[in-house]
Formats: C-alpha cells, sequence, structure tokens
C-alpha cells in the first residue's frame, strides 16, 4: 500500500473514531453504557473472537453447560459493551472519596507508598472496565507510569493518549522493548510502574493457569524481583450499570533471588490472582484473547473441545 493510501485509509479510521466518540458522549454516561451493552451483546458473537472467548470458558469451567457458557459469553458481551459506551464519557466519572460512582478500598495502600517514595509494580487485568485502574493510580499517586499498546492508526493513538489526560492518565509507557527499558530506568529512579498481566505474551514464559500452562509476560514480575519493589495487584468490578469498586490488595508475596525459578513462582502467584478474580466475575472479564495452545481452539472448531 502506497504512503498515500495509507495515510487516506488513517483519516478515514479517524473520522469513525470521531464519530463513534461523538455519538456516545452526545447520550451521556449512562445511557451510553446501556446502549453498548445492548449493541455488543447483539454484534459480538457474530465476530471471530466469539469462538476463542467460547473456548476459553471450557477450558476454564469443564463442568459448565453450554447454556450457562452461552450466558457467560452474552454477559461478557454487555459488559464489553459497556466499556465502549463509558470509555468517551471517562471524563465524567467522579473519582473524589465516597463517590457513588466509583467506590475505592485499600486506597490507603497505594497512598503509603507514594508517602514514602517507595515505587512499587502495580498489575491488573482486563475486569470490567479496566480504564478505572489507571485513573484510580493517578488520584493516589504522584509518579506512576502506566504501559498502553499502541493504536495502529496514528492519527486514532494520539486521540486515545489525549483522551486519557482529560482524566488524569498523562503519564503513557508503550509495551514493547522500548517501553520494558523505559519502565525499568524509571523504576530505578524511584518512578511505579502499571502493568496489565493477563494477556498471552508468546515470548513470555510458561505458567500455570486454570490447570494449564498458558505464555505469560514476566515482565512485571522481573522488575518486581530486579528492583525489590512490591508488587501491587489491583482489580476493578462493575456493581450496576456504570458503578465500580476498584480494590487495592496487600502486596503479592515474592521469593527470594531474581533466577528463573524465582520468575516462575511470581509469575504463577500473578496468573494464580488473575485466576481467582475471574472465578469471583467470571463475566466481567475480557476473554477473547488466545491465552492456551494454538490446537486447542482449531480442535474445538473441528472436534469439540468437550471430547478430549
Amino acid at each position: 500500500m502506497s504512503d498515500l493510501m495509507k495515510s487516506i485509509g488513517f483519516r478515514a479510521e479517524a473520522l469513525g473514531w470521531d464519530a463513534y466518540q461523538g455519538l456516545f458522549r452526545s447520550m451521556g454516561l449512562e445511557r451510553a453504557s446501556d446502549y453498548g451493552a445492548k449493541l455488543l451483546r447483539t454484534l459480538g458473537p457474530k465476530v471471530s473472537v466469539h469462538h476463542v472467548a467460547r473456548v476459553n470458558m471450557q477450558i476454564a469451567f469443564p463442568e459448565a453447560s453450554e447454556r450457562e457458557i452461552d450466558g457467560l459469553l452474552d454477559a461478557m458481551w454487555d459488559n464489553f459493551g459497556r466499556v465502549v459506551g463509558e470509555f468517551p464519557n471517562m471524563h465524567r466519572f467522579d473519582f473524589s472519596p465516597g463517590s457513588d460512582q466509583v467506590e475505592v478500598v485499600g486506597a490507603d495502600i497505594l497512598a503509603e507508598l507514594d508517602r514514602q517514595g517507595r515505587p512499587a509494580v502495580l498489575v491488573g487485568g482486563h475486569f470490567a472496565n479496566w480504564e478505572m485502574l489507571a485513573a484510580t493510580i493517578v488520584q493516589q499517586m504522584k509518579d506512576c507510569r502506566i504501559t498502553y499498546r499502541h493504536a495502529n492508526n496514528p492519527l486514532i493513538d494520539k486521540r486515545i493518549i489525549d483522551q486519557r489526560k482529560a482524566y488524569g492518565v498523562n503519564i503513557l509507557a508503550p509495551k514493547g522493548g522500548h517501553g520494558a527499558k523505559e519502565l525499568m530506568q524509571e523504576l530505578k529512579a524511584g518512578a511505579s510502574v502499571g502493568l496489565m498481566n493477563d494477556q498471552k505474551m508468546n515470548d513470555g514464559i510458561a505458567a500455570p493457569f486454570f490447570g494449564r500452562d498458558a505464555m505469560t509476560a514476566a515482565g512485571p514480575a522481573r522488575m518486581a524481583l530486579r528492583y525489590d519493589c512490591p508488587l501491587v495487584p489491583m482489580n476493578v468490578v462493575r456493581k450496576d450499570g456504570a458503578r465500580f469498586k476498584v480494590t487495592i490488595y496487600e502486596p503479592l508475596p515474592k521469593p527470594d533471588g531474581q533466577d528463573a525459578a524465582a520468575i516462575l513462582e511470581t509469575v504463577t502467584t500473578i496468573n494464580r490472582f488473575i485466576e481467582d478474580r475471574i472465578r469471583e466475575a467470571p463475566s466481567q472479564w475480557f476473554w477473547v484473547h488466545r491465552r492456551f495452545e494454538k490446537p486447542l481452539y482449531k480442535k474445538a472448531k473441528t472436534e469439540g473441545l468437550r471430547e478430549k
């Protein structure tokens, strides 16, 4: 594709993005959340990752009936649709203490780390509206770098960054090699870092997840061990509609040392935390990533995973 055609494509996509943002902002927060839920419950089952989510659920909950899996899938798309509707309206959320929209439990843990000037590695997953995690962190800590994945379209990428700045998330570090080096430098300088640690990473390490090995990013574990930082897990659950509860937990236990065994133990601990949160609210996790071996997804299409 020529540079001209690529530029035209980027601009067309950006116009579509602006239309989406404008539409959902015009609705207001609650209505946009409800409309997004309705929309994705209709469209979600028609996309290819619906199959991936089904296989993941069958692996995680082998005892569940097909009817129960169908119910979980419907609830997952409902939740994701709400995220779609809420993202353009994130600036409308009230994060102040006592807010009816966002309840925060364990805020004192982050505040105390910040008061001590002690850097931490904060980890979470794609639950409920995961944008709440970064927004909560910046309310409690003066200096924390939040990782994010660049959008393929640079025009949309800039819009997303600017939008996050509007609700206080203005210190971002891209995922990947360059971003990892940046995070290491920030930790060394005394800043905290926040990362999602629930997606597959092909060059990660195999660690147990729902009874199977799953390739998992080892970066958070390595950083916490190398710089002897508290490894602080966070989670968010949707209470109802556009109302949330964010929980900051006590730091996870870490082994001594930085060798491969210590890293695997720490990654396993993180995976266990994520798995426990999924079991508590399975409909609120975003199940669409291929967390397990590729053959499982192909086998499920042709033979049915439950026949294994």
